[in-house]
């Protein structure tokens, strides 16, 4: 068992499934198919709890109902939540706005600002996660660098996100190895937003994989063909499941091929939260 912290959103989110895909200014029918906890804490979490590691969370919620909730429901999974910093702004729903091929739309308002205090012992943790626009995150990361394993994701910005292995999606690369007129590799597009500790630089692509950068190699993983229900958490799995390779000491590839495994289960359970085919699988996988 390892000891993992996540820095990721813990969110409460409520599912709008749609007669048919989004149209600008179209008209549609939906059904309410109620709240779910949500957000990449509790999707990259649970499924490395159901893995035997213990998680904790980094997150911020306010003091409300919904928060109570949030609180409660994460627990209950086996999230531990101590870490976890409250304020008084009335926590939101996020809106997923499903459409009958499983893809998604996320509304959401703007969140607080979310600014980190002094960085933990890293010594205690074997991995830390960060998934977050928190202030301050960079920080942590320089100090767990020597300590721990370091995974991050790409932020939507080009903020610093110092690590051992970054991950981004090829949608949420477009365009961004362009840089002051010229054209930079995707291994030095990473190591200018993750620095010199960085080992591998990961994008993924939906049905067509993910392929892992060097400065020298890449390394390619087929998707897992799955049918698709929900895309919702798809990453999350992908990044839970590869972080439980590197931590059993698997090979990049290897890491990687369990991580769209997990992407496989979440992409076809009604869910953000890989589900029972998860569970499944890591029982007889660990007897």
């Amino acid at each position: 068992m390892a000891n993992i912290l996540l820095l990721a959103n813990l969110n409460c989110d409520r599912v709008l499934q749609l007669d048919k895909p989004l149209i600008m200014g179209g008209r549609h029918h939906y059904k309410d198919a109620g709240r779910r906890l949500g957000g990449g804490g509790a999707n990259t979490g649970l499924g490395l709890i159901w893995a035997g590691h213990r998680v904790a969370l980094v997150s911020q919620v306010g003091r409300d109902e919904t928060a109570d909730w949030l609180l409660a429901e994460a627990s209950l999974q086996g999230l531990d939540c101590h870490l976890l910093q409250r304020n008084d702004v009335v926590t939101p729903e996020l809106i997923l706005m499903m459409t009958p091929d499983g893809e998604r739309t996320i509304i959401r308002p703007e969140r607080p600002v979310f600014k980190l205090v002094n960085a933990p012992d890293f010594t205690h943790w074997d991995a830390l996660y960060i998934n977050s626009s928190a202030l301050g995150g960079e920080i942590w990361a320089e100090a767990a660098l020597d300590k721990t394993l370091v995974v991050a994701q790409l932020a939507k910005d080009e903020r610093s996100r110092p690590c051992h292995v970054l991950i981004s999606s090829e949608s949420d690369m477009a365009g961004r190895t362009k840089r002051a007129g010229r054209e930079l590799s995707v291994w030095q597009y990473g190591q200018q937003i993750a620095g010199s500790h960085l080992r591998y630089f990961i994008i993924t692509d939906g049905e067509k994989g993910a392929t892992a950068y060097t400065e020298h190699e890449q390394f390619k993983v087929p998707a897992v063909p799955a049918e698709v229900i929900d895309t919702t958490g798809a990453g999350d799995a992908f990044a839970s499941g590869l972080i439980n390779g590197l931590l059993k000491a698997l090979s990049i590839t290897d890491a990687m091929a369990e991580g769209a495994m997990w992407a496989s289960f979440a992409v076809a359970t009604k869910s953000s939260i890989p589900g029972a085919a998860l569970k499944r699988y890591l029982s007889d996988t660990q007897n």
